[in-house]
């Protein structure tokens, strides 16, 4: 193989492909990149066995091949090259990277001990707006679990209606729901998002990596479900996914209906009162307590450990005193994550789910339920 392109197109799908990149290296091959260059163009694939990227870009190919690169030292290189050419050739069990007065040779392994990865999808079914997507994954995330034993929440529950799309996570304690139009500006419909449509579990670094492409700024996603793999075409890249088999809680059942309470919150104010009382809270509870009185919240917390903090914030509510609380890291990802000024709590006593929500959301439903906690 003996190739030379331009850094800058070598470098963009490099940095997309090292979140893909295996980090353990159970599989040493798996810390490679996959390169096959022919044509007028050249071919790279990542995957860790359960996620997987495949991307392309222009190079003038003198003699076409397929080669393994450590993808992190291959990146690492190309970063620190100079805005120039860069040369790529196969030599002694080696591939050379030469740019300017630079040269390197790397250690590559045999292309045919690298998975097989799936080439795509056949047909895309399912186009989807990339704005609302990178909407609902920015708003759930940080909701799904890592390292619970129950596999199916280790990731987002896809729901696919023939209007509009709808984002679940959960880890147990909140739940994050986004609701979005497929097309058009016409605002979601109030009926419930399971009622028809595709309904699929993505991986947390599914989407994760959904997230990084959809950075690149395109107008639609193309989606389609093979019988084990999930397939997103962003562009002239496609990220692949392994199908999470399992059975999504049904979360329809967790959002409550009878929170007859609420509160309009800035969201500013309420974040920065959040974020300095829980200096001085227990660090592994991480609770803050609302005292909730006609008139104004009082944020507290305290630890024997270190101490204790509070500070009022004046809202307008009528309604009968009392005390709940909650983790401070739980209510300050909503916080954040939510873009428009005034934010709601809706509840109904100290024991029973609230909600969180934006107030007046523009052109997307945004629900955030979070348990309170018994200390």
């Amino acid at each position: 193989m003996e190739l030379v392109l331009r850094k800058a197109d070598l470098l963009r799908e490099l940095q997309l492909l090292q979140g893909i990149v295996e980090r353990k290296i159970t599989i040493p091959v798996l810390a490679n990149v996959l390169i096959e260059a022919d044509g007028g163009e050249i071919r790279m694939v990542a995957t860790d066995l359960e996620v997987g990227l495949r991307s392309r870009c222009e190079a003038s190919v003198a003699r076409p091949g397929t080669v393994t690169i450590p993808a992190k030292k291959l990146f690492e290189i190309v970063k620190n090259l100079p805005e120039t050419d860069i040369r790529i050739e196969e030599d002694k069990g080696g591939v050379k990277v030469a740019a300017d007065r630079f040269d390197s040779r790397l250690t590559t392994q045999a292309a045919d001990e690298f998975p097989a990865v799936p080439m795509g999808a056949d047909d895309y079914p399912e186009s989807l707006p990339a704005a609302g997507l990178k909407q609902m994954v920015k708003k759930t995330h940080f909701a799904i679990t890592g390292e619970d034993t129950r596999y199916f929440l280790n990731g987002g529950l896809l729901v696919l209606g023939r209007d509009e799309m709808s984002l679940v996570a959960t880890d147990g304690h909140r739940l994050a729901l986004v609701t979005v139009p497929r097309g058009g500006e016409e605002k979601p419909s109030k009926k419930k998002a399971a009622e028809e449509g595709v309904r699929v579990i993505l991986p947390k670094k599914t989407l994760s990596e959904l997230d990084r492409l959809l950075a690149e700024g395109p107008d639609t996603v193309l989606f389609a479900r093979g019988e084990n793999h999930l397939f997103f075409k962003v562009g002239e890249r496609v990220l692949i996914s392994r199908v999470i088999d399992g059975q999504f809680p049904a979360f329809e059942r967790v959002i409550p209906k009878s929170n007859d309470k609420h509160i309009d919150f800035e969201r500013d104010k309420l974040a920065s009162a959040i974020r300095r009382v829980s200096l001085l809270s227990n660090e592994r509870s991480r609770a803050v307590k609302l005292q909730i009185d006609p008139g104004k919240v009082r944020v507290t917390s305290s630890s024997p450990e270190v101490g204790e903090a509070e500070e009022t914030l004046m809202v307008e509510y009528n309604g009968p005193s009392l005390q709940v609380c909650f983790n401070a890291q739980y209510m300050l990802d909503f916080l954040t994550n939510v873009e428009t000024e005034q934010v709601v709590l809706e509840f109904k006593d100290d024991v029973s789910q609230a909600v969180m929500r934006p107030v007046s959301p523009e052109g997307y439903e945004y629900l955030y339920v979070i348990m309170p906690m018994r200390i």
